[in-house]
């Protein structure tokens, strides 16, 4: 991920005061965690802010995080200590095998008015293919978010993140085999089960449409490869088919 067309320069200018980087940072994307960071400190809420860097690149969706409060994600790995999920992840290069992951200060954290009523509103709810530990987990584990998405649960629809066995980005099938859960469709449905009405995997995935079916969940088998816009609109498509009271508003959408 980035801005196309980066230049790195600044990053490794600092390698001579702080030696070398494991974590990449271009010179435009510096800037907006510049910004952040000393909107931050002037005691700006994160909601706020993320307003304003989406308004400074003129994205018009709304786009949330999940909480003011902080929450930091770690990883246990078999025979060492926790670290944080970015040097497993990049430092690491997701390497070893997952015993845990833990989210500090999820406790102690809280969803802001604005994601519950985006919820609440919401015609759909889509959980898209992501590592359901470290990037839905953090948000499903928010206190009061899980009960909000069980009562839209005929509205929600979550799209598995792998094809077969594998991930095709990210390490949710590593993490799905550490932590002893069953990797595949099926074991990633049952992480949604009780939120989720329907759930979307690939066309060749198809022999886990019954027993995701068993687990009280509709499956529907489609292409969830998303290497295009078209690809992407059209899996979109599927899942907004699919769901009550939203086929129509896809399709006055899709004419505007």
């Amino acid at each position: 991920m980035g801005l196309d067309g980066e230049s790195f320069n600044v990053l490794p200018s600092l390698s001579r005061f702080y030696g070398q980087p494991w974590f990449g940072l271009g010179d435009r994307d510096l800037a907006t965690h510049l910004y952040r960071t000393d909107r931050m400190h002037q005691g700006a809420r994160l909601t706020q802010i993320t307003a304003e860097v989406a308004h400074a690149f003129s994205v018009k969706s709304q786009i949330l995080p999940m909480s003011d409060d902080r929450v930091r994600t770690f990883v246990k790995l078999r025979s060492k200590a926790p670290i944080p999920f970015q040097e497993y992840f990049v430092r690491g290069r997701a390497r070893g095998i997952v015993e845990k992951i833990e989210l500090r200060g999820i406790r102690d954290a809280r969803p802001t008015k604005a994601v519950l009523d985006a919820i609440r509103k919401s015609a759909a709810v889509i959980l898209a293919p992501s590592n359901p530990f470290v990037s839905l987990g953090p948000i499903l584990q928010l206190p009061g978010v899980r009960d909000a998405m069980r009562r839209r649960k005929p509205h929600v629809a979550a799209i598995s993140p792998l094809v077969g066995a594998r991930t095709i980005k990210g390490p949710a099938d590593k993490m799905l085999r550490g932590l002893g859960m069953e990797v595949s469709p099926l074991g990633v449905a049952r992480l949604y089960q009780d939120i989720a009405s329907l759930f979307i995997l690939d066309d060749t995935d198809r022999r886990y449409i019954k027993p995701i079916e068993d687990l009280g969940m509709r499956a529907i088998a489609t292409n969830i490869i998303m290497t295009t816009p078209n690809h992407a609109a059209s899996l979109a498509e599927v899942v907004l088919g699919e769901l009550p009271n939203t086929a129509r508003n896809y399709a006055n959408l899709s004419q505007q």
